[in-house]
Protein backbone atom coordinates (compact mmCIF):
# COMPACT_ATOMS: atom_id res chain seq x y z
CA UNK A 1 0.00 0.00 0.00
CA UNK A 2 1.77 3.38 -0.50
CA UNK A 3 1.59 6.35 1.25
CA UNK A 4 0.50 9.73 -0.95
CA UNK A 5 1.65 13.28 -0.11
CA UNK A 6 -1.60 14.57 -0.19
CA UNK A 7 -3.42 15.14 2.69
CA UNK A 8 -7.06 15.01 1.12
CA UNK A 9 -8.27 12.69 -1.74
CA UNK A 10 -11.10 14.05 -3.59
CA UNK A 11 -13.26 11.15 -5.06
CA UNK A 12 -14.77 12.88 -8.41
CA UNK A 13 -13.85 15.53 -10.37
CA UNK A 14 -16.91 16.94 -11.20
CA UNK A 15 -17.44 20.71 -10.41
CA UNK A 16 -18.13 20.02 -6.34
CA UNK A 17 -14.90 17.84 -6.51
CA UNK A 18 -13.27 20.48 -8.41
CA UNK A 19 -14.05 23.16 -6.33
CA UNK A 20 -13.21 21.52 -2.97
CA UNK A 21 -9.38 20.59 -4.16
CA UNK A 22 -9.44 24.13 -5.75
CA UNK A 23 -10.06 25.58 -2.00
CA UNK A 24 -7.77 23.10 -0.24
CA UNK A 25 -5.06 23.90 -2.58
CA UNK A 26 -5.76 27.53 -2.07
CA UNK A 27 -5.18 27.22 1.70
CA UNK A 28 -2.28 24.74 1.19
CA UNK A 29 -3.22 21.54 1.37
CA UNK A 30 -1.77 19.20 -0.99
CA UNK A 31 -4.77 17.03 -3.11
CA UNK A 32 -5.49 13.84 -5.50
CA UNK A 33 -8.51 14.14 -7.51
CA UNK A 34 -9.47 10.61 -8.84
CA UNK A 35 -11.54 10.79 -11.54
CA UNK A 36 -12.93 7.48 -13.57
CA UNK A 37 -13.88 9.45 -16.68
CA UNK A 38 -10.92 10.34 -18.95
CA UNK A 39 -11.50 14.06 -19.30
CA UNK A 40 -14.05 16.35 -17.57
CA UNK A 41 -17.65 16.10 -18.77
CA UNK A 42 -18.54 17.84 -22.01
CA UNK A 43 -22.13 17.82 -21.70
CA UNK A 44 -24.37 20.57 -20.45
CA UNK A 45 -25.73 20.03 -16.93
CA UNK A 46 -26.15 22.56 -14.17
CA UNK A 47 -26.71 25.82 -15.47
CA UNK A 48 -26.78 28.74 -12.95
CA UNK A 49 -24.48 29.85 -10.29
CA UNK A 50 -25.05 32.02 -7.56
CA UNK A 51 -23.24 34.93 -6.09
CA UNK A 52 -22.46 32.91 -3.20
CA UNK A 53 -21.02 30.65 -5.66
CA UNK A 54 -18.81 32.92 -7.49
CA UNK A 55 -17.54 34.50 -3.54
CA UNK A 56 -16.05 30.79 -3.36
CA UNK A 57 -14.12 30.58 -6.30
CA UNK A 58 -12.96 34.46 -4.95
CA UNK A 59 -11.68 32.75 -2.09
CA UNK A 60 -10.19 29.95 -4.45
CA UNK A 61 -8.42 32.18 -6.60
CA UNK A 62 -10.69 31.28 -9.73
CA UNK A 63 -13.14 34.28 -10.10
CA UNK A 64 -11.72 35.73 -13.09
CA UNK A 65 -11.60 32.63 -14.90
CA UNK A 66 -15.11 31.77 -14.24
CA UNK A 67 -16.48 35.07 -14.66
CA UNK A 68 -15.14 34.47 -18.11
CA UNK A 69 -18.10 31.80 -18.85
CA UNK A 70 -21.08 32.75 -17.00
CA UNK A 71 -23.74 35.20 -17.71
CA UNK A 72 -24.83 38.06 -15.62
CA UNK A 73 -28.27 37.29 -14.60
CA UNK A 74 -30.71 39.26 -13.03
CA UNK A 75 -32.78 36.48 -11.52
CA UNK A 76 -35.87 34.49 -13.14
CA UNK A 77 -39.21 35.52 -14.40
CA UNK A 78 -42.40 33.19 -13.45
CA UNK A 79 -45.32 33.73 -15.72
CA UNK A 80 -49.17 32.57 -15.33
CA UNK A 81 -51.27 29.63 -16.74
CA UNK A 82 -51.58 32.06 -20.21
CA UNK A 83 -48.15 32.97 -20.35
CA UNK A 84 -48.36 36.71 -18.94
CA UNK A 85 -45.56 37.83 -16.34
CA UNK A 86 -46.44 37.41 -12.88
CA UNK A 87 -42.58 38.38 -11.18
CA UNK A 88 -39.39 38.68 -11.26
CA UNK A 89 -37.28 37.02 -8.59
CA UNK A 90 -34.11 39.20 -8.16
CA UNK A 91 -31.56 39.94 -5.33
CA UNK A 92 -33.25 41.90 -2.05
CA UNK A 93 -29.88 43.82 -2.25
CA UNK A 94 -28.09 43.69 -5.72
CA UNK A 95 -24.07 42.59 -5.42
CA UNK A 96 -24.24 42.30 -1.44
CA UNK A 97 -21.49 39.29 -1.69
CA UNK A 98 -19.76 40.97 -4.92
CA UNK A 99 -21.09 39.74 -7.49
CA UNK A 100 -24.39 39.26 -9.86
CA UNK A 101 -27.17 37.37 -8.15
CA UNK A 102 -28.24 34.79 -10.54
CA UNK A 103 -25.77 33.44 -13.40
CA UNK A 104 -26.46 31.43 -16.22
CA UNK A 105 -23.64 29.02 -17.59
CA UNK A 106 -22.67 25.59 -19.01
CA UNK A 107 -21.33 23.12 -16.64
CA UNK A 108 -18.86 21.88 -19.68
CA UNK A 109 -17.01 25.80 -19.61
CA UNK A 110 -17.07 25.38 -15.75
CA UNK A 111 -15.69 22.20 -16.03
CA UNK A 112 -12.96 22.88 -18.59
CA UNK A 113 -11.91 26.34 -16.41
CA UNK A 114 -11.11 24.31 -13.15
CA UNK A 115 -9.50 21.37 -14.71
CA UNK A 116 -7.09 24.11 -16.57
CA UNK A 117 -6.44 25.87 -12.96
CA UNK A 118 -5.61 22.53 -11.03
CA UNK A 119 -3.81 20.64 -13.27
CA UNK A 120 -1.32 23.64 -13.29
CA UNK A 121 -1.42 24.14 -9.42
CA UNK A 122 2.01 22.65 -7.84
CA UNK A 123 -0.14 21.21 -4.55
CA UNK A 124 -2.97 19.37 -6.70
CA UNK A 125 -2.54 15.70 -8.80
CA UNK A 126 -5.35 15.04 -11.00
CA UNK A 127 -5.91 11.24 -11.24
CA UNK A 128 -8.04 11.07 -14.59
CA UNK A 129 -9.24 7.51 -16.08
CA UNK A 130 -9.00 6.00 -12.52
CA UNK A 131 -11.37 4.71 -10.89
CA UNK A 132 -12.26 3.80 -7.07
CA UNK A 133 -13.32 0.45 -6.05
CA UNK A 134 -13.53 0.97 -2.07
CA UNK A 135 -12.70 2.89 0.60
CA UNK A 136 -11.75 1.84 4.10
CA UNK A 137 -11.42 3.36 7.56
CA UNK A 138 -8.22 3.04 9.35
CA UNK A 139 -7.40 4.86 12.66
CA UNK A 140 -5.15 7.04 10.99
CA UNK A 141 -6.74 7.82 7.86
CA UNK A 142 -8.43 5.99 4.70
CA UNK A 143 -7.48 3.46 2.61
CA UNK A 144 -8.48 4.07 -0.55
CA UNK A 145 -8.33 1.59 -3.20
CA UNK A 146 -8.43 2.09 -6.88
CA UNK A 147 -7.54 0.93 -10.50
CA UNK A 148 -6.04 3.42 -13.16
CA UNK A 149 -6.65 2.75 -16.99
CA UNK A 150 -3.70 4.41 -17.23
CA UNK A 151 -1.89 1.73 -15.89
CA UNK A 152 -4.19 -1.79 -16.34
CA UNK A 153 -0.99 -3.98 -15.36
CA UNK A 154 -1.04 -2.61 -11.61
CA UNK A 155 -4.26 -4.22 -11.01
CA UNK A 156 -5.70 -2.56 -7.72
CA UNK A 157 -3.75 -0.87 -5.96
CA UNK A 158 -4.15 1.19 -2.69
CA UNK A 159 -3.50 4.35 -0.90
CA UNK A 160 -3.05 5.56 2.23
CA UNK A 161 -4.23 9.29 3.32
CA UNK A 162 -5.69 11.14 6.17
CA UNK A 163 -9.12 12.39 4.88
CA UNK A 164 -11.79 11.53 2.02
CA UNK A 165 -13.74 13.63 0.01
CA UNK A 166 -16.89 12.02 -1.64
CA UNK A 167 -17.68 13.85 -4.36
CA UNK A 168 -18.73 11.24 -6.58
CA UNK A 169 -22.59 12.46 -7.84
CA UNK A 170 -25.84 10.32 -6.73
CA UNK A 171 -24.33 7.07 -7.18
CA UNK A 172 -21.62 7.51 -5.08
CA UNK A 173 -18.92 4.85 -4.69
CA UNK A 174 -17.85 6.61 -1.27
CA UNK A 175 -21.56 6.88 0.18
CA UNK A 176 -21.99 3.14 -1.26
CA UNK A 177 -18.89 1.96 0.65
CA UNK A 178 -19.69 3.68 3.67
CA UNK A 179 -22.81 1.67 3.90
CA UNK A 180 -24.97 5.21 3.75
CA UNK A 181 -28.57 5.68 2.42
CA UNK A 182 -30.54 8.35 1.33
CA UNK A 183 -34.15 9.78 2.24
CA UNK A 184 -36.16 11.26 0.45
CA UNK A 185 -38.01 10.19 -2.62
CA UNK A 186 -37.96 10.37 -6.29
CA UNK A 187 -40.23 11.74 -8.29
CA UNK A 188 -42.08 9.83 -11.21
CA UNK A 189 -42.53 12.53 -13.83
CA UNK A 190 -39.98 12.87 -17.04
CA UNK A 191 -38.88 15.56 -17.80
CA UNK A 192 -37.56 16.28 -21.04
CA UNK A 193 -34.09 18.37 -21.26
CA UNK A 194 -32.45 20.20 -24.08
CA UNK A 195 -29.63 22.53 -24.63
CA UNK A 196 -29.20 23.92 -27.99
CA UNK A 197 -26.89 26.16 -29.90
CA UNK A 198 -27.81 29.29 -32.34
CA UNK A 199 -31.02 30.61 -30.17
CA UNK A 200 -32.39 33.62 -30.19
CA UNK A 201 -33.12 34.37 -26.48
CA UNK A 202 -30.84 36.92 -25.49
CA UNK A 203 -32.51 37.19 -21.98
CA UNK A 204 -30.28 37.92 -18.69
CA UNK A 205 -32.86 35.73 -16.59
CA UNK A 206 -34.25 32.43 -16.70
CA UNK A 207 -38.24 32.23 -17.76
CA UNK A 208 -40.60 29.72 -15.89
CA UNK A 209 -43.43 28.96 -17.34
CA UNK A 210 -46.40 27.59 -15.43
CA UNK A 211 -48.66 26.51 -18.13
CA UNK A 212 -50.64 23.35 -16.78
CA UNK A 213 -50.85 22.17 -20.30
CA UNK A 214 -46.90 21.94 -20.49
CA UNK A 215 -44.62 23.30 -17.74
CA UNK A 216 -41.76 24.46 -19.14
CA UNK A 217 -38.48 26.63 -18.68
CA UNK A 218 -36.21 28.46 -20.93
CA UNK A 219 -32.53 29.16 -19.71
CA UNK A 220 -30.60 31.48 -22.28
CA UNK A 221 -26.55 31.05 -22.23
CA UNK A 222 -23.76 32.93 -23.57
CA UNK A 223 -22.82 32.90 -27.36
CA UNK A 224 -27.01 31.52 -28.53
CA UNK A 225 -26.58 28.64 -26.31
CA UNK A 226 -30.35 27.90 -24.42
CA UNK A 227 -31.41 25.14 -22.34
CA UNK A 228 -35.49 24.07 -22.58
CA UNK A 229 -37.38 21.94 -19.84
CA UNK A 230 -40.85 20.47 -20.66
CA UNK A 231 -42.64 18.26 -18.60
CA UNK A 232 -43.13 15.08 -20.56
CA UNK A 233 -47.31 13.60 -20.98
CA UNK A 234 -47.58 9.83 -20.81
CA UNK A 235 -46.44 7.98 -23.15
CA UNK A 236 -43.59 10.36 -24.54
CA UNK A 237 -40.55 8.78 -23.88
CA UNK A 238 -38.48 7.64 -20.32
CA UNK A 239 -35.52 8.16 -19.46
CA UNK A 240 -34.92 4.31 -20.31
CA UNK A 241 -35.87 5.09 -24.13
CA UNK A 242 -34.69 8.53 -24.25
CA UNK A 243 -35.67 10.86 -26.82
CA UNK A 244 -36.11 11.00 -30.52
CA UNK A 245 -34.86 14.08 -32.48
CA UNK A 246 -38.91 14.04 -33.62
CA UNK A 247 -40.17 15.05 -29.80
CA UNK A 248 -37.18 17.02 -29.58
CA UNK A 249 -38.06 19.26 -32.58
CA UNK A 250 -41.77 18.87 -31.72
CA UNK A 251 -41.47 20.66 -28.37
CA UNK A 252 -38.84 23.31 -30.01
CA UNK A 253 -41.59 24.19 -32.96
CA UNK A 254 -43.53 26.85 -30.53
CA UNK A 255 -40.18 28.36 -29.93
CA UNK A 256 -38.03 27.91 -32.85
CA UNK A 257 -37.02 25.46 -35.42
CA UNK A 258 -34.28 23.00 -34.77
CA UNK A 259 -31.53 20.99 -36.66
CA UNK A 260 -29.94 17.49 -35.03
CA UNK A 261 -26.47 19.98 -35.03
CA UNK A 262 -27.78 22.55 -32.95
CA UNK A 263 -28.68 19.97 -29.98
CA UNK A 264 -26.20 19.97 -27.58
CA UNK A 265 -27.85 17.43 -25.04
CA UNK A 266 -31.20 16.11 -25.06
CA UNK A 267 -32.36 13.79 -22.04
CA UNK A 268 -35.21 12.89 -20.01
CA UNK A 269 -34.69 12.99 -16.43
CA UNK A 270 -36.53 11.89 -13.15
CA UNK A 271 -35.57 14.38 -10.35
CA UNK A 272 -34.53 13.03 -6.90
CA UNK A 273 -35.29 14.85 -3.54
CA UNK A 274 -32.90 12.91 -1.60
CA UNK A 275 -30.99 13.46 1.26
CA UNK A 276 -27.61 10.95 2.42
CA UNK A 277 -28.42 9.92 5.83
CA UNK A 278 -24.92 10.80 7.50
CA UNK A 279 -22.38 12.76 6.01
CA UNK A 280 -19.56 11.37 7.04
CA UNK A 281 -17.74 8.58 8.61
CA UNK A 282 -14.32 9.33 10.77
CA UNK A 283 -12.26 10.80 7.97
CA UNK A 284 -14.28 10.78 4.96
CA UNK A 285 -16.57 12.86 4.13
CA UNK A 286 -20.33 13.19 1.70
CA UNK A 287 -20.20 16.71 -0.16
CA UNK A 288 -22.73 17.60 -3.15
CA UNK A 289 -25.22 15.01 -4.54
CA UNK A 290 -23.36 12.22 -3.38
CA UNK A 291 -24.88 13.91 0.14
CA UNK A 292 -27.98 15.60 -1.15
CA UNK A 293 -30.37 15.30 -4.58
CA UNK A 294 -32.69 18.01 -5.47
CA UNK A 295 -35.32 18.95 -7.88
CA UNK A 296 -33.94 21.36 -10.38
CA UNK A 297 -36.74 24.24 -9.68
CA UNK A 298 -34.96 26.53 -7.35
CA UNK A 299 -31.60 26.03 -9.33
CA UNK A 300 -29.38 25.30 -6.15
CA UNK A 301 -28.46 21.71 -6.95
CA UNK A 302 -24.71 22.89 -7.64
CA UNK A 303 -24.87 25.77 -5.40
CA UNK A 304 -25.86 23.74 -2.74
CA UNK A 305 -22.35 21.48 -3.08
CA UNK A 306 -20.25 24.26 -3.63
CA UNK A 307 -21.48 25.37 -0.15
CA UNK A 308 -20.61 22.25 1.23
CA UNK A 309 -16.85 22.83 -0.26
CA UNK A 310 -16.92 26.71 1.55
CA UNK A 311 -17.72 25.36 4.82
CA UNK A 312 -16.24 21.98 5.35
CA UNK A 313 -12.29 22.95 2.97
CA UNK A 314 -11.20 25.68 5.43
CA UNK A 315 -12.10 23.48 8.91
CA UNK A 316 -9.77 20.58 7.13
CA UNK A 317 -6.89 23.08 6.46
CA UNK A 318 -7.36 24.58 9.84
CA UNK A 319 -6.96 20.86 11.37
CA UNK A 320 -4.32 19.71 9.30
CA UNK A 321 -2.85 22.96 9.91
CA UNK A 322 -2.95 22.75 13.93
CA UNK A 323 -5.06 25.34 14.31
CA UNK A 324 -8.22 23.60 14.95
CA UNK A 325 -8.76 20.78 16.90
CA UNK A 326 -10.07 18.05 14.65
CA UNK A 327 -13.62 17.60 16.56
CA UNK A 328 -14.46 20.87 14.77
CA UNK A 329 -14.92 18.63 11.52
CA UNK A 330 -17.99 17.50 13.27
CA UNK A 331 -19.28 20.55 12.76
CA UNK A 332 -19.71 19.90 8.74
CA UNK A 333 -22.78 18.20 8.80
CA UNK A 334 -24.00 19.42 11.74
CA UNK A 335 -23.96 23.18 10.03
CA UNK A 336 -24.62 22.39 6.69
CA UNK A 337 -27.78 19.76 6.32
CA UNK A 338 -30.38 21.96 8.02
CA UNK A 339 -29.55 24.36 5.05
CA UNK A 340 -29.70 21.66 2.54
CA UNK A 341 -32.54 19.61 3.75
CA UNK A 342 -34.63 23.13 3.17
CA UNK A 343 -33.55 23.59 0.11
CA UNK A 344 -34.64 20.11 -1.40
CA UNK A 345 -38.30 21.18 0.53
CA UNK A 346 -38.26 24.48 -1.47
CA UNK A 347 -37.26 22.74 -4.56
CA UNK A 348 -39.98 20.63 -4.64
CA UNK A 349 -42.61 23.07 -3.38
CA UNK A 350 -41.53 25.00 -6.44
CA UNK A 351 -42.16 22.00 -8.44
CA UNK A 352 -45.64 21.32 -7.31
CA UNK A 353 -46.59 24.89 -7.23
CA UNK A 354 -45.23 26.45 -10.35
CA UNK A 355 -44.99 23.10 -12.49
CA UNK A 356 -48.53 21.73 -11.80
CA UNK A 357 -50.73 20.06 -14.46
CA UNK A 358 -53.79 20.60 -12.46
CA UNK A 359 -55.38 23.94 -14.62
CA UNK A 360 -58.05 24.03 -11.59
CA UNK A 361 -54.91 24.65 -9.32
CA UNK A 362 -53.27 26.86 -11.34
CA UNK A 363 -56.03 29.35 -12.05
CA UNK A 364 -56.39 29.34 -8.41
CA UNK A 365 -52.55 29.83 -8.09
CA UNK A 366 -52.55 32.92 -10.51
CA UNK A 367 -55.80 34.28 -9.15
CA UNK A 368 -54.31 34.43 -5.21
CA UNK A 369 -50.82 35.71 -6.90
CA UNK A 370 -52.19 38.50 -8.34
CA UNK A 371 -53.83 39.54 -5.52
CA UNK A 372 -50.94 39.15 -3.37
CA UNK A 373 -49.05 41.15 -5.66
CA UNK A 374 -50.64 44.50 -5.43
CA UNK A 375 -49.45 44.42 -1.88
CA UNK A 376 -46.22 46.34 -1.48
CA UNK A 377 -44.89 43.83 1.41
CA UNK A 378 -46.33 40.44 -0.34
CA UNK A 379 -44.80 41.55 -3.65
CA UNK A 380 -41.77 42.23 -2.24
CA UNK A 381 -41.28 38.67 0.14
CA UNK A 382 -41.83 37.05 -4.05
CA UNK A 383 -39.41 39.51 -5.76
CA UNK A 384 -37.04 39.70 -3.16
CA UNK A 385 -37.12 35.92 -2.79
CA UNK A 386 -37.51 35.72 0.69
CA UNK A 387 -39.28 32.14 0.53
CA UNK A 388 -35.76 30.84 0.13
CA UNK A 389 -34.61 29.43 3.29
CA UNK A 390 -31.96 31.55 5.04
CA UNK A 391 -28.80 30.46 5.00
CA UNK A 392 -27.55 30.84 8.92
CA UNK A 393 -25.71 28.31 11.17
CA UNK A 394 -27.36 28.41 14.83
CA UNK A 395 -24.79 25.64 16.02
CA UNK A 396 -21.46 24.63 15.16
CA UNK A 397 -18.67 26.92 15.05
CA UNK A 398 -20.44 29.41 16.32
CA UNK A 399 -19.44 31.44 19.94
CA UNK A 400 -22.23 31.76 22.36
CA UNK A 401 -23.66 35.45 22.41
CA UNK A 402 -22.85 37.60 24.73
CA UNK A 403 -25.06 39.60 26.87
CA UNK A 404 -24.29 43.19 25.69
CA UNK A 405 -23.98 42.41 21.83
CA UNK A 406 -26.38 43.35 19.17
CA UNK A 407 -25.19 42.20 15.82
CA UNK A 408 -25.66 38.59 15.01
CA UNK A 409 -23.42 35.82 14.78
CA UNK A 410 -23.84 32.80 12.82
CA UNK A 411 -25.02 34.51 9.38
CA UNK A 412 -22.73 35.58 6.03
CA UNK A 413 -21.14 38.59 6.13
CA UNK A 414 -21.35 40.79 2.50
CA UNK A 415 -18.84 41.91 0.34
CA UNK A 416 -19.10 45.66 0.19
CA UNK A 417 -17.16 47.70 -1.34
CA UNK A 418 -14.39 50.16 0.87
CA UNK A 419 -11.91 52.31 0.57
CA UNK A 420 -8.76 51.33 2.07
CA UNK A 421 -6.29 53.82 3.29
CA UNK A 422 -3.51 51.68 3.91
CA UNK A 423 -3.85 50.73 -0.03
CA UNK A 424 -5.33 53.96 -1.72
CA UNK A 425 -7.66 52.28 -3.54
CA UNK A 426 -11.21 51.18 -3.38
CA UNK A 427 -11.47 47.07 -3.20
CA UNK A 428 -13.67 44.67 -2.35
CA UNK A 429 -13.88 43.34 1.41
CA UNK A 430 -12.54 39.85 1.16
CA UNK A 431 -9.69 41.37 -1.04
CA UNK A 432 -8.60 43.38 2.10
CA UNK A 433 -9.01 40.82 4.72
CA UNK A 434 -7.94 37.76 2.67
CA UNK A 435 -8.84 34.09 2.58
CA UNK A 436 -8.27 33.37 6.33
CA UNK A 437 -9.76 34.29 9.78
CA UNK A 438 -10.53 37.84 10.25
CA UNK A 439 -11.33 40.01 13.35
CA UNK A 440 -13.00 43.99 12.64
CA UNK A 441 -13.21 46.21 14.73
CA UNK A 442 -16.49 48.28 14.15
CA UNK A 443 -15.84 51.93 15.10
CA UNK A 444 -13.57 51.24 17.99
CA UNK A 445 -10.24 52.63 18.85
CA UNK A 446 -6.85 50.97 17.68
CA UNK A 447 -5.86 50.22 20.88
CA UNK A 448 -9.12 48.24 21.62
CA UNK A 449 -8.76 46.42 18.38
CA UNK A 450 -5.19 45.29 19.09
CA UNK A 451 -6.19 44.01 22.10
CA UNK A 452 -8.91 42.14 21.18
CA UNK A 453 -6.72 40.79 18.50
CA UNK A 454 -4.11 39.22 21.18
CA UNK A 455 -7.50 37.71 22.41
CA UNK A 456 -7.73 35.71 19.39
CA UNK A 457 -4.11 35.04 17.82
CA UNK A 458 -4.19 31.54 17.80
CA UNK A 459 -6.54 31.80 14.30
CA UNK A 460 -3.83 34.27 13.02
CA UNK A 461 -6.68 37.03 11.63
CA UNK A 462 -6.16 39.98 9.56
CA UNK A 463 -7.48 42.45 12.18
CA UNK A 464 -9.04 45.38 10.33
CA UNK A 465 -10.59 48.87 11.84
CA UNK A 466 -13.47 49.76 10.02
CA UNK A 467 -14.42 53.39 10.39
CA UNK A 468 -18.28 54.62 10.82
CA UNK A 469 -20.11 57.50 10.94
CA UNK A 470 -18.28 59.66 7.85
CA UNK A 471 -15.16 59.65 10.32
CA UNK A 472 -11.54 58.33 10.20
CA UNK A 473 -9.84 57.50 13.42
CA UNK A 474 -7.58 60.11 14.87
CA UNK A 475 -3.38 59.81 14.37
CA UNK A 476 -3.64 58.99 10.64
CA UNK A 477 -4.48 54.75 11.82
CA UNK A 478 -5.29 52.94 8.55
CA UNK A 479 -8.96 51.95 8.06
CA UNK A 480 -11.50 51.14 5.88
CA UNK A 481 -14.10 53.71 5.04
CA UNK A 482 -17.36 53.17 3.42
CA UNK A 483 -17.70 55.07 -0.11
CA UNK A 484 -21.18 54.12 -1.38
CA UNK A 485 -23.41 53.44 1.54
CA UNK A 486 -22.63 49.05 1.47
CA UNK A 487 -20.00 49.14 3.70
CA UNK A 488 -21.99 51.29 6.74
CA UNK A 489 -25.39 49.16 5.88
CA UNK A 490 -23.29 46.23 6.30
CA UNK A 491 -21.57 46.88 10.11
CA UNK A 492 -24.87 48.89 11.25
CA UNK A 493 -26.02 46.26 13.51
CA UNK A 494 -22.26 45.76 14.32
CA UNK A 495 -21.56 49.36 15.91
CA UNK A 496 -18.77 49.70 18.53
CA UNK A 497 -18.34 46.11 18.97
CA UNK A 498 -15.71 43.51 17.41
CA UNK A 499 -17.06 40.94 14.38
CA UNK A 500 -14.74 37.45 14.27
CA UNK A 501 -14.95 36.31 10.69
CA UNK A 502 -14.41 32.65 9.78
CA UNK A 503 -12.53 32.18 6.79
CA UNK A 504 -16.19 31.17 4.28
CA UNK A 505 -16.94 34.77 5.76
CA UNK A 506 -19.59 33.41 8.38
CA UNK A 507 -19.62 35.41 12.03
CA UNK A 508 -18.14 32.86 14.57
CA UNK A 509 -18.25 35.65 17.61
CA UNK A 510 -19.24 39.31 18.44
CA UNK A 511 -18.20 40.95 21.63
CA UNK A 512 -17.38 44.21 22.83
CA UNK A 513 -14.71 45.53 25.29
CA UNK A 514 -16.81 44.79 28.34
CA UNK A 515 -17.63 41.63 27.88
CA UNK A 516 -15.30 39.10 25.38
CA UNK A 517 -16.72 36.14 24.25
CA UNK A 518 -16.40 32.45 25.37
CA UNK A 519 -14.55 31.01 22.81
CA UNK A 520 -14.47 27.63 23.44
CA UNK A 521 -17.45 26.30 20.78
CA UNK A 522 -14.68 27.26 18.05
CA UNK A 523 -12.44 24.56 18.63
CA UNK A 524 -9.47 26.40 18.41
CA UNK A 525 -6.20 24.32 19.79
CA UNK A 526 -4.16 27.25 21.19
CA UNK A 527 -6.98 29.82 22.25
CA UNK A 528 -5.69 31.02 25.87
CA UNK A 529 -8.31 32.15 28.41
CA UNK A 530 -6.99 36.25 27.63
CA UNK A 531 -10.18 37.60 29.34
CA UNK A 532 -9.27 39.37 32.78
CA UNK A 533 -6.20 41.03 30.49
CA UNK A 534 -8.53 41.75 27.80
CA UNK A 535 -11.22 43.57 30.63
CA UNK A 536 -8.78 45.08 32.56
CA UNK A 537 -7.97 48.94 32.13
Amino acid sequence: MDRTESQVVVVGAGPVGMTAAALLAARGVPVTVFERNTTTSDEPKAISLDDESLRVYQSAGLADRILRVIVPGTGTRYYDASGAPVFQARSPRPFRLGYPFKNPFAQQDLERELFAHLAAHPLVTMRMATEVRDIGLVPDGVVVSYASAAEPDDGVRAVHTPYVLGCDGGKSIVRRTLGVGMTGRSHPEPWLVVDVLDDHHNERYGMHHADPARPHVIIPGRGGRCRYEFLLHPGEGTPESGPDFELVRRLLEPFRTITPEQIERAIIYRFNALVADQWHQDRAFLLGDAAHMMPPFAGQGLNSGIRDAANLCWKLADVLGGRLDPVALDTYERERRGHAEATVRLSERLGRVVMSTNRRFALRRDAYLAAALRDADARSFYEEMRYRPPHVYESGLIAPRCDDTVGPTGVMLGQPRTFDTSRGRTMLLDEVVGTGWALLGIGVSPEDLAEAAHLVDAVEPTAVLVSIDDRLPSGGTECLVDVDGGLDAEFAPYRGQFVLVRPDHFVAAVWTRRQPPALDALHVTAFDDRRPALVAG
